[in-house]
């Protein structure tokens, strides 16, 4: 992809998270403008309890917490939280947790691509609703002659890296679709009564995820192929990702002793 910035003005519609005022990035709008550095430049994510992700993260994210697939697309995400619209990773300071990996979804705010109105071309935006994004920013958007200044075209570059890696993770999802890999999971939260009895399970998400017994009975031809087109090694990471729903649960009930609520709804 080679969109680069969209001269004019305008905005683009939709509904994106973390994006409240997506503007296509123009020096006619936007050539006083730069991105102010912050101690905690994460602060934005702290609504994100469920992060789109992309399969070449699976390895690295499954470190952090559950990988699971939802909608009709079979969306693959990483779950960060197990109430709607709290990060548990993000602290009061805008820094994550240390150790935790941070999506490239998160890593790429405020730019982003999207389809213009007309819908045949990409262009780049930037959402001008971010607070660090300023009159004089420490990393301008534009030089004096309104080209893009080094800080833009590396954004640039990051953007296009992060739609050929979601392109790619669109054909990685109609694979397991192909296959029929599928299946309907539940993460559940049992919780201790005063008596030290356990209660009733009581039932946090509802997702999709591979099916271990469907994927034992794939052919060993099929099963070669996964493992040499890389697909194998991401599967088993999101397998191994959903052991991370105990950290989250456990990290919930130091945090406040409630049933958190349903991490996809």
């Amino acid at each position: 992809m080679t969109t680069t910035t969209q001269p004019g003005a305008g905005q683009i519609s939709g509904n994106v998270l973390f994006y409240s005022k997506p503007e296509p990035l123009s020096p006619e709008m936007h050539n006083k403008l730069g991105v102010r550095r912050m101690d905690g430049p994460f602060g934005f994510a702290k609504e994100g309890h469920a992060v789109p992700l992309t399969v070449g993260e699976f390895g690295l994210a499954a470190l952090t917490g559950p990988i699971i697939f939802v909608g009709d697309d079979k969306l693959p995400i990483a779950v960060m939280g197990l109430n709607a619209g709290e990060n548990m990773f993000v602290q009061d300071n805008g820094l994550f947790e240390p150790g935790v990996y941070i999506p490239a979804y998160i890593r790429r705010y405020p730019f982003i691509f999207a389809n213009d109105d007309a819908g045949k071309q990409m262009v780049l935006c930037i959402d001008r609703g971010a607070e660090f994004i300023v009159p004089g920013g420490d990393m301008a958007f534009f030089e004096k002659d309104n080209q893009p200044t080094e800080y833009t075209k590396g954004c640039i570059e990051f953007c296009n890296n992060f739609e050929v890696e979601r392109q790619r993770t669109m054909s990685f999802v109609q694979i397991l679709k192909d296959l029929d890999l599928f299946e309907t999971k539940v993460a559940e939260y049992t919780p201790i009564n005063p008596d030290g009895s356990q209660g009733e399970p009581q039932k946090i998400a509802e997702y999709f995820g591979v099916s271990e017994d469907k994927l034992k009975t794939l052919p060993d031809a099929k099963l070669a192929e996964l493992r040499d087109n890389g697909a194998l090694a991401q599967i088993y990471a999101h397998m191994m990702s959903l052991v991370g729903w105990d950290r989250l649960i456990a990290l919930a009930m130091a945090r406040a002793p409630q049933t958190p609520a349903a991490a996809n709804s």
